[in-house]
């Protein structure tokens, strides 16, 4: 256990949990998450007396002692998985996550997940996150989807990787085969609720992201304040077929909401090819592609989507750091037989 004394600034926030964010010390590791955990379980004590109110009222020169038990083991089995680990230091890792690998355990894949592989190549050497010893997931990728994903390795990076994931100042984009071609002088595209025409030849889709009301599996585009807000930048690379009738297209993630790419592609009326649950039952034209283009698109088994480059701020060292990952091979043999 250790205890940590805070002693709250000039012209706090009136409340218990946001004046002990900004003033606890960088050090601490801390997050608001985990300080919200740590109010609601009796850990605080303002002036002396303990206080389980996060909007208990707080000024200037108040007292505050927080309680910070060491960090307990995280009750998930470490498995000896291979990982493609493209950068690793003290404070984080990236990994370049192959297409069928779900990231964190869940009652329908308990093993065999990115957090057991990583566990196994940690080997116990974790710092606590959020009071556990584990790896600080602060970003997903889809089970189907391949690509970067950053991991903490302490409850500092955490928080600072969270921080820039939350406020969209992290480099996020995918690379996707989709259906058609993303055109802004296409009528029917642009008059699509939410499609409007970017920068540089980009096409933006904005709006709110939410549970499907009907399939809960399902995520669908709301507008008119519903659901949480999520922008999408496209942009196409190359077009495939005669008449062009696919194309590979660069998606931007301004913000980063379950499955955000999938969902704004099909809503613009451009799904992924071999998307299960977007796709729909869309056919690719036999005519347009050559016979070994056709049988790739038709045996593509999961969502054509790579997430190609990762960028953020090390929340150590304050560099900036820029990550790529190759297509991967399924994704650059469809590509290769489209070109063909």
């Amino acid at each position: 256990m250790t205890i940590l004394t805070v002693v709250i600034a000039a012209d706090p926030p009136p409340r218990l949990d946001k004046a002990l964010a900004r003033d606890v010390p960088e050090g601490a590791s801390l997050s608001r998450t985990r300080l919200a955990k740590l109010i609601a379980e009796g850990a605080v004590a303002v002036n002396g007396v303990e206080t389980r109110d996060p909007k208990a009222k707080i000024a200037e020169g108040d007292k505050i002692t927080v309680a910070v038990p060491e960090a307990v083991d995280y009750d998930v089995l470490p498995q000896d998985i291979p990982l493609d680990i493209v950068y690793e230091d003290d404070d984080l890792i990236v990994v370049n996550k192959p297409a069928g690998m779900v990231v964190h355990p869940a009652p329908g894949s308990p093993s065999g997940t990115l957090v057991n592989a990583l566990l196994h190549h940690f080997g116990g050497n974790l710092s606590g996150i959020g009071g556990e010893k584990r790896p600080g997931i602060v970003h997903r990728i889809d089970k189907d989807t391949s690509g970067l994903l950053v991991v903490a390795k302490s409850d500092r990076a955490h928080h600072g990787l969270a921080k820039q994931f939350e406020k969209h100042t992290a480099r996020r984009a995918y690379l996707a085969v989709v259906h058609g071609v993303l055109d802004k002088a296409d009528p029917r595209l642009m008059g699509t609720k939410g499609v409007s025409a970017g920068v540089q030849g980009e096409v933006t889709i904005t709006s709110g992201l939410g549970r499907h009301k009907t399939d809960r599996q399902r995520q669908a585009v709301y507008f008119e304040g519903q659901g949480r807000h999520a922008i999408t930048h496209a942009r196409v690379l190359e077009t495939f077929g005669t008449p062009p009738t696919l194309s590979l297209v660069e998606c931007r993630l301004e913000t980063g909401r379950t499955h955000q790419i999938r969902v704004h592609m099909a809503h613009a009326g451009h799904a992924l090819v071999g998307d299960p649950v977007y796709g729909g039952r869309r056919k690719v034209s036999a005519k347009a592609l050559s016979d070994a283009g056709l049988a790739a698109v038709q045996a593509f088994d999961r969502q054509a989507l790579h997430a190609a480059e990762l960028g953020f701020v090390h929340p150590g060292t304050e560099e900036g750091m820029l990550f790529e990952a190759p297509l991967p091979a399924d994704m650059a043999e469809l590509i290769a037989a489209l070109q063909g």
